[in-house]
């Protein structure tokens, strides 16, 4: 998503917020017309209050950490031996699952 559509969406939700306060006096009602929650409403305006327009932008949703990631090194070794030997997934299963050995190879051959 480019900056110009956060920028748009950000000003959209604004001006949801300023609706509920000049126009309908109710967030309830304003709720119900935009069909969001007010659980968004009110975290909307938290994020408003403390943070300004920026706090109104999308926010990314992936996870700050992965505790269960595969190690780095049996990543590294995974995409060796398929480079070098041409290991498929099956006797790469002699380091880890055919699963692991599949996500790890995933990124490096340019998947999504």
């Amino acid at each position: 998503m480019t900056e110009r559509e956060l920028a748009r969406r950000a000003r959209h939700r604004l001006a949801v917020l300023r609706h509920a306060e000049e126009v309908s006096g109710k967030i309830a009602a304003t709720c119900r017309y935009y069909a969001i929650s007010r659980q968004c409403f009110y975290t909307w305006c938290r994020r408003y209050e403390a943070e300004g327009l920026d706090g109104l932008k999308d926010r990314s949703s992936a996870p700050h950490h992965t505790p269960h990631a595969t190690a780095g090194d049996v990543v590294e070794k995974i995409l060796w031996l398929r480079r070098q030997y041409r290991f498929g997934r099956r006797r790469s299963q002699c380091i880890c699952s055919a699963t692991t050995t599949w996500r790890s190879a995933r990124p490096a051959s340019g998947g999504s």
